[in-house]
């Protein structure tokens, strides 16, 4: 088993729970008593950070929300990246994906800048330009292959020969995996995509986003714990922003403490 893969199973068992807090800061939805631009938004995702942890395997920041921010946003990513336990993977949603030159600075901003255990990319540019991702084997690398938002199946179902062009994804990911360190990311909008990805591949880590405000349903962790898969459940706004007032932090802590609440997924 890859050192990343150990990692993200001891994290799920420690939080004896599946779950991925998407880190969103969205200004108009933060809570007016943190204040305004990044430095509100910082002290909003600390405390999210330190109320949640223990029942969560993985924040997932996405970096478009901090990138907002200007310059302040990614210091903002720096030091949330401090605030969070070590034993908590930290997995940037980044959705990167270039030539492989290019590449080699997305891995090194996101890696060594940001200290990222994990990140999402996309595999349009080919398995080859992924290498600078994942020969970093401590690292996870969530390809992305049949997404939540509803006009993906346009291009992610296209046919290409005998099958979908996400499950051609799958394939070539699996392929790819070499050093044990490589997942998918597959909506939980998509039960019927998710059933063809554990055929052809059970044994990759999943990401499931779409869950909560994108109505996805969590039932998908029966799927994968069928296939004796590993798999994150994602969710973000229906956590982060349970509240808008000052009980907000509790709000979201009862809302991760629901989620967990049905047996773990294990394995």
């Amino acid at each position: 088993m890859s050192a990343f893969l150990t990692r993200l199973k001891a994290s799920i068992d420690r939080a004896g729970s599946n779950l991925c807090v998407g880190l969103d800061p969205d200004p108009a939805k933060i809570p007016a008593h943190f204040g305004f631009g990044a430095e509100g938004a910082q002290k909003f995702l600390e405390e999210i950070i330190i109320a949640l942890w223990p029942k969560v395997a993985a924040f997932k920041p996405n970096t478009a929300f901090f990138e907002a921010y200007g310059s302040g946003g990614w210091l903002m990513l720096e030091r949330l990246r401090i605030c969070c336990p070590p034993d908590v993977v930290w997995l940037v949603d980044a959705k990167r994906g270039d030539i492989e030159h290019t590449n080699e600075f997305y891995a090194r901003a996101i890696f060594d800048g940001l200290g990222a255990d994990a990140v999402t990319v996309q595999p349009y540019l080919g398995m080859a330009a992924l290498e600078p991702f994942w020969r970093h084997t401590d690292k996870g690398v969530f390809v992305l292959a049949a997404t939540s938002n509803a006009s993906a199946a346009l291009i992610q179902e296209l046919s290409v020969g005998e099958r979908a062009l996400y499950e051609e994804v799958t394939r070539q990911v699996k392929a790819a995996n070499l050093n044990g360190n490589m997942g998918l990311v597959v909506g939980t909008t998509k039960p019927a995509a998710l059933d063809s990805v554990l055929k052809i591949a059970p044994e990759l880590p999943l990401l499931l986003p779409g869950s909560g405000a994108q109505g996805g349903s969590t039932a998908v962790l029966d799927q994968v714990k069928a296939a004796n898969g590993t798999a994150l459940l994602n969710v973000s706004r229906s956590v982060l922003y349970a509240s808008n007032g000052k009980d907000c932090i509790d709000a979201a802590k009862k809302e991760v403490e629901a989620l967990a609440s049905p047996p773990a997924l294990r394995g």
